[in-house]
């Protein structure tokens, strides 16, 4: 396991993040609690939470977001403005007006399997499995399961 990325760039917010070998993070990134694996580029203004897994020789571009418990299996592409998510039901108070706290909301794992890949401004919800070479259009909206080798596309993303 490497201490940090292979390469140095300003202004980058990384904590506790484990690395693998010969990872690349460019500028104005976050990525805390989670881990890189090797070969993995990760480009600017990119966000990953904590409790994601991002697997080998993958490419995050620049402007997504991968919140917690997310799975990226290897060799996996996400362009650019990807958003990754992990609740289907989002709110900022609870029924009483409270502001929600983690206890408030549960948490859904969504996997990304090998060989995948997602075009620019996808939105990939939370719970979901996106099957090894899948195809995500640019733009799709993934609000269920997609299976291996197939190609979906629009809002909802359908096979097409």
């Amino acid at each position: 396991m490497a201490t940090g990325p292979s390469n140095d760039a300003p202004f980058r917010l990384l904590d506790d993040v484990a690395f693998g070998e010969d990872v690349v993070v460019y500028s104005f990134t976050n990525l805390y609690g989670c881990s890189i694996g090797d070969e993995t580029r990760v480009g600017p203004f990119v966000e990953i939470q904590r409790g994601v897994s991002i697997g080998a020789r993958c490419k995050v571009s620049s402007h997504s977001f991968i919140c917690s418990g997310v799975e990226i299996e290897d060799e996996v592409f996400g362009g650019h403005a990807v958003l990754v998510l992990d609740d289907k039901y989002p709110r900022a108070t609870t029924d009483a007006g409270a502001l929600q706290g983690e206890e408030d909301w549960t948490l859904l794992r969504t996997v990304v399997r090998r060989r995948a890949a997602i075009g620019s401004g996808a939105i990939i919800l939370g719970g979901v499995t996106i099957g090894e070479d899948a195809m995500i259009g640019a733009g799709a909206v993934v609000t269920s399961d997609v299976p291996a080798g197939v190609l979906v596309t629009g809002v909802p993303a359908r096979e097409g």
